[in-house]
């Protein structure tokens, strides 16, 4: 079959001339043939597919080595791998679009003909934290006060130490007093010296810079304002809010089969028996990575805030937590019934449970 001149090539696969050039110089996109006298390209009818395919790909924003990666990829190959591309491209825009949307609350907040005015609002709460029935100890820290709510699952060899010293870390924002326009910016701060405190616990032994000892956690954590509670969240601990009856989770797991499933290789059910479903993909401790979830929440009178690590997560039921927390109305009694129903379904891993109402002041 006679070949295609590189102007006749460009017009059928969308591509121009300059693209077709740069995608030879890559590797990405042979001609059929080159002239040796002219250097003139031409390409083989049958390469339209794949320019085709290479075209569609840059306009989705896919970068030029990975296009070369799923070009030399069967179709179900590529096909998982451009799933995986667009899934971590929504993740990028739900963090940006979340950002955007605090920038316009906040900046609609500052002009007087757009500010809204509310019911003063407090938090009711509890914390309860537990071994549960198999584990030797406890590396579970879980913390409420009247500003700040927290739950950290240690790991490591001293890990209920960096637990413990990620939420002692945050603690200061309870006397702490930021306007809201910094309140994700002083959360961020706290969470810097969260991640220097955690560093600290796996430090080396003996001080000579030799293996430092493994340590390190997750971290879940609410910052109470008034009116919004700032998130910052790390690893696979899970915030869930109950509003007008409805259970929502707020938080994103940061770990090997959430990320799996996203990418449309796992399904829900099969990521609950998978091998590797506590390996976490972000945390604080050495080596890991700590980049954070951050955004705010507009509180309302009513709303029930449940933190919880995965020791509940992973037993209990949604529709057991659903229950607990439409049908409990103390906070303590809440929490205790949430323990009780992890150890109930046989308490593999250590608790922990931070129940907290929003309520309007009288």
């Amino acid at each position: 079959m006679e070949l295609l001149t590189i102007g006749a090539f460009a017009k059928a696969s969308r591509l121009s001339p300059k693209a077709l050039r740069l995608y030879d110089e890559l590797g990405l996109l042979t001609p059929a043939r080159v002239d040796p006298d002219t250097g003139y390209r031409r390409y083989a009818p049958e390469q339209l597919e794949q320019a085709r395919l290479v075209a569609w790909l840059r306009r989705l924003g896919m970068p030029l080595a990975r296009i070369r990666r799923v070009c030399a990829m069967d179709p179900g190959e590529a096909a998982g791998e451009i799933r995986a591309y667009w899934a971590r491209v929504e993740a990028d825009t739900a963090a940006r679009r979340d950002l955007a949307a605090f920038l316009v609350d906040h900046l609609t907040g500052k002009d007087p003909t757009m500010s809204r005015t509310t019911a003063p609002l407090s938090l009711r709460y509890a914390a309860l934290s537990d071994a549960g029935r198999v584990r030797p100890s406890n590396q579970d820290t879980a913390y409420a006060g009247s500003r700040l709510l927290a739950v950290a699952d240690g790991y490591g060899g001293r890990g209920a130490l960096a637990g413990a010293a990620a939420v002692d870390a945050l603690r200061s924002l309870e006397s702490e007093t930021a306007p809201a326009g910094d309140l994700l910016n002083a959360l961020e701060d706290a969470l810097g010296r969260a991640e220097r405190a955690v560093h600290g616990v796996s430090a080396p032994d003996d001080g000579t810079g030799g293996d430092s000892t493994d340590a390190g956690t997750t971290l879940t954590a609410m910052l109470w304002t008034g009116s919004q509670l700032a998130l910052v969240h790390i690893g696979d601990s899970r915030v869930h809010l109950l509003r007008d009856g409805e259970l929502f989770q707020i938080t994103h797991d940061h770990t090997v089969v959430q990320s799996l499933i996203d990418e449309g290789r796992l399904t829900p059910e099969e990521a609950a028996s998978h091998p590797q479903r506590s390996l976490l993909l972000r945390a604080l401790g050495r080596g890991a990575d700590s980049t954070p979830d951050l955004r705010l929440h507009d509180a309302r009178a009513g709303d029930r805030y449940l933190l919880c690590s995965d020791g509940l997560s992973t037993v209990v039921p949604a529709g057991d937590i659903h229950r607990v927390l439409t049908d409990t109305p103390e906070p303590e009694a809440a929490v205790r019934e949430l323990v009780d129903l992890a150890n109930a379904s046989g308490g593999p891993d250590n608790v922990s449970c931070v129940v907290a109402d929003v309520v309007a002041q009288a």
